[in-house]
């Protein structure tokens, strides 16, 4: 039972943080466009990519789609680490990889409410 408690207030700290980084994303946040813009990511693709997070975040809750949407956010999680990686920049990578484990950390106990625990 405290598992589940732990493992719910983890899924809702990483939905909160895909919604809120998402929709910075989403709507050009101007600190994200001057990240974006540093990777030469332009407004589309920071744009879609916003989507994807926020679409990722929505699929987390539920537990038929709780997998892909951790994959989802992981992948895109993973993106952004690749991109501080070509610019060298381990302080920006030190920083998503807490958010990369977290996934995998929800995914391995499984969602609260499925029916496989």
């Amino acid at each position: 039972m405290i598992i589940k408690i732990i493992n719910s207030i983890l899924i809702l700290v990483a939905v909160f943080m895909g919604l809120k980084q998402g929709w910075a994303m989403l709507s050009a946040d101007p600190k994200m466009a001057d990240m974006f813009a540093g990777w030469e990511v332009g407004k589309t693709g920071m744009m879609i990519i916003g989507a994807l997070t926020v679409v990722s975040a929505a699929m987390i809750i539920f537990p038929k789609t709780f997998i892909w949407g951790n994959f989802l956010m992981a992948a895109g999680i993973l993106l952004i680490c690749c991109f501080h990686l070509l610019h060298r920049d381990l302080k920006g990578v030190a920083i998503e990889i807490p958010f990369l484990l977290l996934n995998f950390v929800i995914i391995y106990l499984q969602h609260p409410l499925s029916r496989n625990n």
